[in-house]
């Protein structure tokens, strides 16, 4: 534009009467077919992608597609679908028309998903190419952002999107500039744009004018622009933003404005005097400290969260210098009691240790942290504590401090629940005062939340490299058994403090929760076998309780087992030691009584223990022994008809990994000839045949399957006729998960078939099929006899797109396996052949009725060879609305929902 041009730019653009500008009517796209077409055979291998459902043979069953703005789906279009398209044409002609709807108030405004897409696709734009070429080519967009000038009754949406829309076009200097030059970027973000309007009340313009200088500010025109139009001062009062959202927006802008105005590395580091810094960056370091240095609480709490985001976000030398400017009025909030802001001040100090080349540099950071460790109080100082114990770097003595702040509420425990006085152990002398028993004790809300911090702060500690050492496993064991007693009261302690953290704790499912994971964490350690014997103790305690939650009694499950898993093995032998199959006597009878509680929760986690027990011990004598002189097996079957599905699901799996190990006892009676392996098989068949629920109808599939992978008893005796009838019966299951481990059934079985290398149990009989001795045909036969291409070629076309995914990739393989072999000649051209193609195509019209019959090798074959399998994977592999996720539909779904496009349904909302 030439120099002078403003004036009448402006009046050009900027002084319209607002009408809506006139626009042709253009026709919405219709539905396309996507994917590879003509294949050798005739056969298309496309799959037809219809306006939110796919056609299918059972219409009950509609393909899951994601509406725009929920779900995966929509991710998908606004990350990969919009964003990688540019302004075309049919684009262009539609823009005028869009924008004139946007500007005028009497439309009814699009949803923010839209808009939002909108903005994205602007964004794609721009980091493309020009912004000003495209300002140029679209004159409507500027028309768009005057229009919001004017005194109207504007929709808050529309205004907050022409404010990030501008941002993100005056994110290139030289439109920033062009509009500049319109007086266009004053008048939105100064004083005389929304600032002094009504529209300000609203949260969404608050945020859309600070997302848009947030876009805005990419280069030192716009450093100067903030300073002249008074924007930092709006900044300074939108931190205390009735809106979380908009707060916090409010000081990620303040820093990025600061970390723009400062010099990179290549300036070197910046004068520590504060009349050499540039003036936005004086500006905002000057609000701080005032903020640092007034009394109230949020204005403290604002600075230190700002100062946090900047040592998180920036390491440029000029980091350095602002710590040390700014750390002693830091340190200075710890003289106050009590100490303002404790979590952002924590935040903050983690931050800057975190930085590198504040943590390398002698800028007084680790005396700051012990300062700090020393005046928080325990409930304060456990996360700052747990932050700087998990630094790589960080001098020994600070560590040690750092520790024993932790560890304090568990040695105020031991000390109050000592049977006799003396020392405690290692954490005997952590407490030298009795600010931590002061902090414990006063209520239970306070007892509550500080233990259950401590013992998630130092179950997160556990595993890690960077752990204390030694690490005190004896007293922080006998630590947990405490607090598990005095919860369930079997703790009798002789103290005044002791028996008043009794009252407290007793039947608090919160620390008891916390307890018990503590508890299965340590179980990665050794301990005293006194001290294993109190675990094992408290745990069967727990178990036994009637008044233990569901819960608390799941928690109690997992960690018995975890310790199970680590109990002492003698050399040579995966079994049991005694110690622990004396427990796991006493045990069974209580895993007894909890598979035949009246909560269901309880009899799952009932269930999923006995899984877990089974898998790992089901082939040694002594668990053998003590389980199957229980009745543990025997309910476990009966729960396979209870009436909640998550436990039946539960009793399935449960009853197949005792199936697996031979661990299932024939009924004593006449009524079950056969003995329960093959009864099992009949019911499991049963529950796959008729449950109403899918959870069960899941399990048995699993169990299927991994009882083929495995070589069941049951399964190796008649290997073809079990497959079949389990693909017959999963093939009209209405769960697409049900169809789906159909698949992964028929894959292991064909990798069986085919003599691919399979991995069995030591209790399997016989491998299930033998390795292919004899031509192609002779090895596809059993393939063929099961009718698994006819279930394959069915969920090739299934309406849910994981189904039909994996049996593109079963066919894949399967074509892959038998591409290199010259002993079949399938025969393209034979009747049989065209038949089967026909009514292949007949399917993936929706039609599923008509069966294949039997099909040959050959004619397998040469249906593999005619299908575009790989172009049918990629069709598949696209999001559920990729069709319609072009910018040219996203711009004439909004104008068809105000009535621009009459005549013509919107395609994707």
């Amino acid at each position: 534009m030439p120099a002078g041009s403003s004036g009448t730019y402006h009046r050009r653009l900027c002084e319209g009467d607002g009408s809506v500008l006139p626009v042709g009517r253009r026709p919405v796209s219709a539905p396309l077919r996507v994917g590879p077409q003509g294949s050798r055979s005739g056969l298309p291998g496309t799959l037809r992608v219809s306006r939110g459902r796919r056609p299918c043979a059972r219409p009950r069953r509609t393909r899951q597609v994601a509406r725009s703005g929920v779900g995966p789906a929509a991710a998908e279009g606004r990350a990969a679908g919009i964003s990688s398209l540019t302004m075309d044409p049919e684009c262009s002609q539609l823009l005028p028309a869009l924008c004139a709807v946007l500007a005028d108030p009497r439309q009814p405004m699009a949803d923010d998903t839209c808009l939002e897409k909108l903005l994205d696709w602007f964004k794609t734009i721009t980091e493309a190419g020009s912004s000003l070429l495209l300002l140029q080519g679209n004159p409507c967009l500027v028309e768009l952002l005057c229009h919001m000038l004017k005194p109207q009754d504007l929709s808050s949406r529309v205004l907050a999107f022409s404010l990030r829309l501008t941002g993100v076009l005056a994110a290139q200097e030289d439109c920033f500039q062009y509009l500049q030059q319109g007086e266009l970027l004053p008048k939105l973000f100064g004083e005389a744009g929304p600032l002094g309007g009504a529209a300000w009340t609203s949260p969404t313009v608050r945020s859309g004018w600070i997302q848009g200088l947030r876009s805005l500010a990419q280069h030192p025109s716009a450093l100067h622009f903030l300073a002249d139009c008074g924007a930092v001062d709006t900044i300074f009062s939108l931190q205390e933003d009735s809106s979380l959202f908009v707060a916090s927006a409010a000081g990620q802008l303040l820093v990025h404005i600061l970390g723009l105005s400062m010099p990179g590395p290549a300036g070197g580091p910046p004068s520590l005097q504060a009349g050499d810094w540039p003036a936005c960056a004086q500006k905002i370091v000057g609000h701080i400290e005032e903020s640092l240095r007034a009394t109230a609480t949020p204005q403290i709490t604002q600075a230190l969260n700002v100062l946090t985001t900047t040592f998180g976000h920036c390491h440029d030398p000029w980091t350095q210098v602002l710590w040390v400017r700014l750390s002693p009025l830091v340190a200075g909030l710890l003289e106050k009691d009590p100490v303002p802001a404790a979590h952002s001040l924590v935040d903050l100090l983690l931050s800057v240790a975190r930085s590198p080349g504040l943590s390398s540099s002698s800028c007084g950071l680790w005396e700051t942290l012990a300062q700090t460790l020393s005046h928080l109080s325990p409930t304060q100082a456990g996360p700052l504590a747990l932050g700087i114990l998990k630094l790589q770097d960080c001098p020994q003595a600070l560590r040690a401090q750092a520790f024993a702040v932790l560890l304090q509420p568990l040695a105020c425990v031991l000390k109050a629940t000592a049977q006799d006085p003396g020392p405690s152990g290692v954490l005997d002398g952590i407490v030298g005062d009795s600010m931590t028993a002061d902090m414990l004790l006063p209520s239970k809300a306070a007892c509550v939340g500080l233990l259950c911090r401590t013992l998630a702060h130092l179950e997160l500690l556990l595993p890690l490299p960077q752990r204390p050492c030694p690490w005190p496993q004896a007293p922080l064991l006998g630590a947990a058994v405490t607090l598990l007693q005095l919860c369930g009261g079997s703790a009798r302690p002789t103290s005044d403090a002791g028996r008043h953290l009794c009252a407290l704790l007793l039947g608090c499912v919160r620390v008891q929760r916390a307890a018990l994971d503590f508890l299965g964490t340590l179980s990665e350690g050794t301990g005293p076998r006194e001290l294993v014997t109190q675990v094992f103790a408290v745990l069967l305690e727990y178990l036994r309780s009637p008044d233990s939650s569901p819960t608390v009694l799941k928690k109690a499950f997992q960690a018995t087992f975890r310790w199970l898993l680590s109990s002492p093995k003698t050399p040579g032998c995966w079994d049991l030691d005694p110690h622990a199959l004396l427990f796991l006597r006493d045990l069974l009878p209580v895993l007894q009584k909890r598979l035949c509680s009246p909560c269901w929760e309880v009899r799952d986690s009932g269930l999923e223990f006995l899984t877990q027990m089974t898998r790992h011990w089901g082939g040694q004598a002594g668990f053998r022994h003590a389980l199957l002189a229980s009745e543990v097996p025997k309910l476990t079957e009966q729960l396979l008809r209870d009436p909640e599905s998550y436990v039946r699901a539960s009793a399935v799996t449960a009853m197949g990994q005792l199936s697996s190990q031979g661990l299932c006892v024939p009924p004593a009676g006449p009524e079950h000839p056969g003995g329960q392996q093959k009864s099992l098989l009949a019911e499991l068949l049963h529950i796959l045949s008729t449950d109403s629920e899918g959870f069960p109808r899941r399990a048995v599939m699993q169990v299927f399957t991994q009882w083929l992978r495995d070589s069941h008893a049951d399964v190796a005796g008649d290997t073809e006729q079990f497959v079949a009838g389990v693909l017959q019966v999963a093939s009209q299951d209405l769960d697409w998960e049900v169809r789906a481990q159909g698949l992964e059934l028929a894959l292991v079985f064909l990798e069986q078939t085919l003599g691919q290398p399979r991995s069995h149990c030591p209790c399997a009989v016989t491998p299930a099929v033998a390795a292919p001795v004899g031509p192609l045909a002779q090895a596809l036969q059993p393939l063929c006899r099961v009718r698994l291409f006819e279930f394959a070629f069915r969920a090739l076309f299934d309406c849910d797109r994981p189904v039909a995914q994996k049996s593109c990739d079963l066919l894949l393989f399967l074509r892959a396996k038998t591409a290199s072999s010259g002993s079949l000649q399938e025969s393209r051209s034979s009747p049989h052949v065209a038949s089967v193609e026909a009514a292949l195509q007949r399917w993936q019209a929706g039609d599923q009725a008509q069966p294949l019959g039997d099909l040959e090798p050959e004619v397998v074959l040469a249906v593999l060879r005619s299908l575009d399998l790989e172009g049918l994977q990629g069709a598949l592999a696209e999001s559920s609305d990729h069709v319609e996720k072009s910018p040219q539909s996203l711009l004439q779904d909004m104008l068809a929902t105000v009535g621009v496009l009459g005549g013509n349904e919107a395609d994707c909302y």
